[in-house]
């Protein structure tokens, strides 16, 4: 991406949907999403397939009804996390799975119970897992701005 274009990365499928009053039904999410593409959304994150079967089945939906733009499932940076993301986009036109992992010195510390290396063989290993499911992997650092 060498040129200079801002690619729009959208979240409301997933993270709107912990806001306060902002709960979603399947046709709502497919109708946002139809509008989210209508509008020119370059990636749009279906959701968190893991968290539920809800949530599973319309990131399965969007992904079987998008066209254009990149359609992402969120997942831990966890073997099962992955394969259940990857089961939910694998039928996109254009799927990436997006995993992440917390890297800032107190999560790893108090959350996670790991140290440097053992969290940076995890991430390793999450971003190959995923890799060799799809060939478009994101990763994201959770706490980055705390992170070394």
């Amino acid at each position: 991406m060498s040129d200079n274009r801002v690619y729009i990365f959208d979240t409301t499928l997933r993270d709107g949907e912990q806001s306060p009053g902002c709960s979603m039904n399947l046709d709502e999410k497919l109708r946002m999403a139809r509008q989210l593409e209508r509008l020119g959304a370059d990636v749009i994150e279906a959701g968190f397939p893991i968290a539920s079967v809800g949530d599973f089945e319309a990131v399965k939906a969007v992904s079987a009804t998008l066209e254009r733009p990149v359609v992402a499932a969120l997942c831990r940076a966890v073997e099962a996390d992955i394969t259940r993301a990857w089961e939910a986009i694998k039928d996109a036109r254009r799927p990436r799975l997006h995993t992440f992992l917390a890297t800032s010195d107190i999560h790893m510390k108090y959350k996670l119970r790991k140290e440097r290396p053992e969290v940076l063989k995890s991430v390793q290993a999450a971003v190959r897992f995923a890799r060799s499911l799809c060939a478009d992997v994101e990763f994201s650092c959770e706490d980055a701005s705390r992170s070394d």
